[in-house]
């Protein structure tokens, strides 16, 4: 069994302060920003009927007793987002949060059991305007700490400069030498040319599992590399909570954030279809059914509230991360003030 020394240790708590103090610079400039967009800052409750609806993302749950003693299982939720667009539905337009999210099965140096994501949404946005967002958040933060580029182990990225959009069909062409739009759906085909590039296919894989190990073994490791990136225009089935693409409804609105090959951020067209968006999330608990033996309940109240909801685009960035990349943090809890410990430790090292 591993010992090392807990996070409050005057040692290793000296070898944090650095990026603790930088964290909070960070923080307030993004605030600021937001400021000058004329966005509402909120707060959203982490007790939630229903901690979220995608396949491979796991919750913690919990028990709310009420005064007759009787229990309700209650989750903590993986995301502000079904908050955020009921405000949306209740008329509000551009908001932005700093939430405390949680996450199960989920721990490595770049992933934490709880940590802050920055959740922004614009009504009446396209999704090139929450991608302007993105990169004037990144000036932002490295102009807090005074630093002009970002930094992860080894690699290095301008801070200031214009990220690239790319299209998965543009990435997958270029990194894996795949023509994505004709293998829309063909598993077999994907398949094929998946163990052409080496990767390792198993019989039960899906069309979705192919999908992510390509573009976690060939495609990401490519990006956000000379410059921040853009990965835009995923493959529906690949974006539970996003529109579909009005000139090819195969792909949709959705797009991730990239710098120094790391995934800082998730995009959205929102959809607003009630009758479509619990169709997905019946289909994802399906699968997750199958594959973890579990399923979440739907929120029919969040369903109500997306009928009410106007067209919109909003963002989750993770902020320890983008703390990591401005700060050159190699782990996730250097840059946490509080990082849970993990079992059998006395904490977490420097």
């Amino acid at each position: 069994m591993t010992r090392v020394s807990p996070w409050w240790a005057r040692d290793v708590y000296a070898d944090r302060k650095p990026f603790l103090k930088a964290r909070a610079k960070i923080a307030a400039a993004l605030r600021q920003f937001f400021a000058r967009e004329g966005f509402c800052e909120v707060e959203t409750a982490a007790l939630q009927l229903s901690p979220g609806n995608e396949t491979h993302i796991s919750a913690f749950a919990t028990d709310l007793i009420d005064s007759a003693g009787a229990a309700s299982r209650l989750y903590l939720h993986t995301s502000p987002e079904f908050s955020c667009k009921k405000l949306l539905a209740a008329g509000e337009e551009r908001i932005f949060t700093f939430s405390r999210v949680f996450r199960n099965r989920e721990r490595s140096a770049l992933h934490h059991p709880e940590f802050t994501m920055l959740e922004w949404y614009r009504a009446g946005a396209p999704p090139e305007r929450v991608m302007e967002d993105c990169a004037g958040l990144l000036a932002a933060a490295a102009e807090a700490v005074g630093a002009e580029r970002f930094v992860h182990r080894g690699s290095s990225v301008d801070a200031f400069e214009e990220p690239e959009a790319i299209s998965c069909r543009e990435a997958f062409d270029r990194y894996a030498g795949i023509d994505l739009a004709a293998l829309i759906g063909d598993r077999d085909g994907l398949a094929r040319a998946a163990v052409r590039d080496g990767i390792r296919v198993t019989p039960d894989d899906s069309w979705s599992d192919l999908f992510s190990k390509i573009l976690s073994e060939k495609v990401e490791p490519q990006l956000g590399r000379s410059r921040a990136t853009l990965l835009c225009d995923y493959p529906l089935s690949e974006a539970a909570l996003a529109r579909p693409k009005a000139q090819d409804p195969r792909f949709a609105e959705r797009f991730e954030l990239f710098a120094c090959g790391v995934e800082l951020a998730n995009g959205f067209g929102e959809l607003t279809d009630p009758i479509e968006q619990r169709r997905r999330f019946e289909e994802q608990m399906e699968e997750r059914q199958r594959i973890y033996g579990e399923r979440y309940p739907i929120d029919a109240d969040f369903l109500a509230a997306l009928a009410q909801m106007p067209p919109a685009s909003g963002v989750a960035l993770g902020f320890d991360r983008l703390v990591m990349l401005a700060t050159g943090a190699e782990r996730i809890e250097q840059v946490l003030w509080t990082p849970v410990a993990e079992a059998g430790t006395q904490g977490v090292s420097g």
